[in-house]
């Protein structure tokens, strides 16, 4: 095989299996995780239901997967939007309004998520898990907490947690008042980020998920 058409064949497969990871959180997000099958995932996408099964080993890994993307790509979008900044406190604001803005405008979607996590499998250890581990953990930095290595992880803790309380089924709490403690933790301003009471270009509500999806486009490239 040509190193040309080695390039068009690994281009063809990154762009089917993200085709499955964008069918994945679409169909969860509208059925929830139960409701959804691999057979299903696969028609969305357009593929064949044996590529499904080469790509990822189960149903479980395949919705962690295309959850990481979203949120990875989500948090990204948000660090990196205009007006672009280095401040590392209003960097941490916007973090942590992407996260909750996932749990509060996605619901289904983020508590199926979390119900799986609590599984025997735990967190998969994919490329779309390690991006939002790196990002975090980049934020923790840039904020000036004193050791990422530690600060990062309960980060980490304290968002799954704020998010958890807000996709409890008939339970959840609002996001107002998580984010004010969350806020209070890390010395933010509520101005800061983006309030719940305002928006932000580029919304976690959006029904158009593909740019998130998109191969080799960053988000926060795209044009507004």
């Amino acid at each position: 095989m040509s190193p040309r058409s080695a390039q068009v064949n690994e281009e063809l497969r990154r762009r089917s299996r993200e085709r499955l990871l964008q069918a994945a959180v679409e169909l969860v997000n509208e059925r929830g995780y139960e409701a959804t099958t691999l057979g299903d995932i696969a028609d969305r996408a357009g593929s064949a239901r044996g590529l499904v099964s080469y790509y990822f080993p189960g149903k479980r890994q395949l919705v962690q997967s295309a959850v990481h993307r979203l949120m990875h790509r989500t948090l990204e979008e948000a660090l990196e939007r205009e007006p672009r900044t280095d401040d590392g406190r209003e960097r941490m604001a916007r973090g942590i309004d992407a996260i909750l803005g996932l749990a509060r405008d996605r619901t289904v979607l983020m508590r199926q998520h979390m119900a799986g996590l609590l599984q025997a499998e735990g967190f998969v250890q994919c490329p779309e898990q390690q991006r939002l581990a790196e990002l975090l953990r980049e934020t923790v930095a840039r904020r000036g907490c004193g050791n990422p290595d530690t600060d990062y992880p309960m980060l980490r803790a304290q968002l799954m947690g704020a998010v958890y309380a807000m996709v409890l089924p008939n339970v959840g709490m609002p996001i107002g008042p998580l984010r004010a403690e969350l806020f209070r933790r890390y010395g933010l301003e509520w101005e800061m980020g983006v309030p719940p009471d305002t928006g932000a270009p580029g919304g976690t509500c959006e029904a158009d998920l593909s740019r998130f999806f998109a191969t080799g486009t960053r988000p926060a490239d795209q044009p507004e």
